[in-house]
């Protein structure tokens, strides 16, 4: 089963999915409209929820020319033993579809995913063309272990990316407003609550609040762009994840109905310099 289902004309798929002249109907049409004034195509991706970490991570492998910096630093692997040694509580990560493991097994296993991500990215950055690039990120998400041990690497560093923000709080330098936002929740008061609250649940029973787009941005370093069709005509029509990017990151565009399932506008027309 493909997770991320081949291209399709967006305004083809827009007409299939929004045929009433219900009020909401016609708002997504209109959302489809303007996105299909930058996008020829659309590909859909599984409804399980995984979905936002999924389009993400597929925009972003579709797109790279470069292994990220910090894909590269040379203790990027250690992260579980570090923070395993620091954080008692992580004992309590729920890795997927294995409840119980002990502590030497979580470090071990989260180490190999995250060896993974960094293989990956690697091998996927270093193809040239863009037809085998596209084909190589398709095979990927073909094979479902690899899939979601992926997944289960940026959950992971989402949550290295949480306790490094609650840490610079705490000392009083600066953080963006996000994060007090994701503290702010009664669910989420520390990073050991959001672990339990959020990040366990991602992927089984729940996918990802918009707060927790915010941490997924910085965590990857990318800047999340995405078409929020229900919000057509206001000014959250279209929202960046972080919304005061860094310039030097790389920007990836997902399209949502709802704020809950995310697709993919794919083949963007270039645009013309007079």
């Amino acid at each position: 089963r493909l997770s991320v289902a081949p291209e399709m004309d967006i305004m083809e798929y827009c007409r299939k999915e929004w045929r009433g002249n219900t009020p909401v109907a016609k708002r997504m049409r209109k959302g489809y409209e303007a996105v299909a004034q930058k996008f020829a195509s659309i590909r859909t991706v599984r409804g399980d929820n995984y979905c936002a970490l999924r389009a993400t991570l597929f925009q972003a492998l579709s797109q790279t020319t470069q292994l990220p910096s910090w894909l590269q630093s040379e203790d990027f692997t250690l992260l579980p033993e570090k923070l395993l040694s620091e954080y008692d509580w992580i004992k309590e990560w729920q890795l997927k579809q294995k409840l119980g493991s002990k502590m030497g097994e979580i470090s071990d296993e989260i180490k190999e995913y995250l060896i993974l991500l960094r293989k990956k990215w690697k091998d996927i950055s270093e193809i040239k063309g863009p037809v085998e690039k596209q084909e190589a990120c398709d095979t990927l998400f073909k094979n479902e272990e690899e899939e979601y041990s992926l997944y289960e690497a940026l959950k992971f560093l989402m949550l290295n990316t949480a306790i490094k923000l609650y840490n610079d709080d705490k000392n009083g330098r600066r953080v963006p407003v996000f994060s007090w936002l994701l503290f702010a929740r009664d669910t989420s008061c520390n990073p050991c609550q959001l672990m339990h609250n959020h990040l366990n649940h991602i992927g089984h029973s729940g996918g990802l609040e918009q707060v927790e787009m915010f941490l997924l941005a910085y965590a990857l370093q990318y800047t999340i762009q995405v078409y929020r069709l229900y919000k057509y005509s206001t000014d959250e029509f279209i929202t960046l994840y972080p919304n005061d990017p860094q310039e030097d990151w790389p920007v990836v565009t997902l399209i949502t109905e709802d704020d809950r399932h995310y697709n993919i506008p794919v083949r963007m027309y270039q645009e013309t310099v007079l």
